[in-house]
């Protein structure tokens, strides 16, 4: 199998973590995420990501993320099943074929030039998939995509590296071009954001986050027509109980004692 070569850092280098993680807690016999595809894609990436320590219960904790984006995803789908989904910041995910949508949905991935490349040396074509080598904080990829039906769209740990005026352009332009749809998307705290510089995994790429979602109904009064339908903050406990006994307590604790300061979310909203 020939490897492929390649040297990301930054933001770019976070979807090692993720792949890493999705691939790591497919492996094991209680799986949740089932991603039979984030192996063999780490598997033809020739880049030393050892530095990278995704710890177990990161590892839990990123797959219940992307399990949890999936299952809004499908239920989206399953109400309007010949709409677009836009993946923005898609890296080495393999959504696409974890959810496997029927042929009247038309799916785009959008990452910066050099992902999208290796994506397309990683994974086979696929029809009604199209991909767009952009960054999502550039103006001109939106008027590839077109605008005649409901629009799924997805990112999965891609806005928190983004700057807040960033975010509120990116979703007004996404709000202002399709007639009507959903966004679903992870964020964290203040606390989280400060927490996070500390995570060895994102320091070994040198990342930095800056956004940070405190209350949801923020984007509501920046973004005109988005409206919230869910916030997701609480953690499954079936999943917690995979995680380690630190972990486990230290979450208790953050739900017991900490709630105005919680980690992270994730949101759905509706326009």
């Amino acid at each position: 199998m020939q490897r492929e070569q390649i040297r990301l850092t930054g933001a770019r280098e976070t979807l090692l973590i993720t792949l890493q993680a999705k691939a790591a807690e497919s492996a094991m016999p209680d799986s949740l995420l089932r991603d039979r595809f984030a192996a063999d894609a780490l598997r033809r990436i020739d880049q030393g990501s050892r530095h990278l320590k995704v710890g177990h219960d990161m590892t839990i904790g990123i797959a219940l993320r992307a399990y949890m984006l999936d299952r809004w995803t499908e239920a989206f789908l399953q109400r309007y099943p010949e709409a677009t989904v836009v993946h923005l910041g898609c890296g080495l995910d393999s959504r696409i074929f974890r959810i496997d949508p029927g042929p009247g949905v038309r799916w785009f991935e959008l990452d910066f030039p050099d992902v999208i490349s290796l994506r397309q040396q990683i994974y086979p074509d696929r029809a009604d998939c199209a991909m767009i080598g952009c960054s999502i904080v550039e103006h001109g990829w939106i008027a590839k995509l077109p605008a005649d039906k409901p629009a799924m769209i997805v990112a999965e740990g891609v806005l928190p590296y983004l700057k807040e005026h960033q975010v509120a352009q990116v979703l007004r332009r996404i709000t202002g071009h399709f007639p009507s749809g959903e966004i679903a998307f992870d964020a964290y705290s203040s606390f989280a954001i400060r927490l996070l510089r500390f995570n060895p995994a994102i320091r070994a790429t040198g990342a930095c986050l800056h956004w940070a979602l405190d209350d949801p109904a923020e984007i509501e009064r920046q973004v005109p027509g988005l409206m919230l339908i869910e916030d997701h903050s609480d953690w499954d406990t079936g999943q917690v109980a995979r995680m380690s006994p630190p972990t486990q307590v230290a979450l208790q604790l953050f739900s017991a004692i900490l709630a105005p300061y919680r980690m992270g979310r994730l949101v759905r909203y509706d326009f």
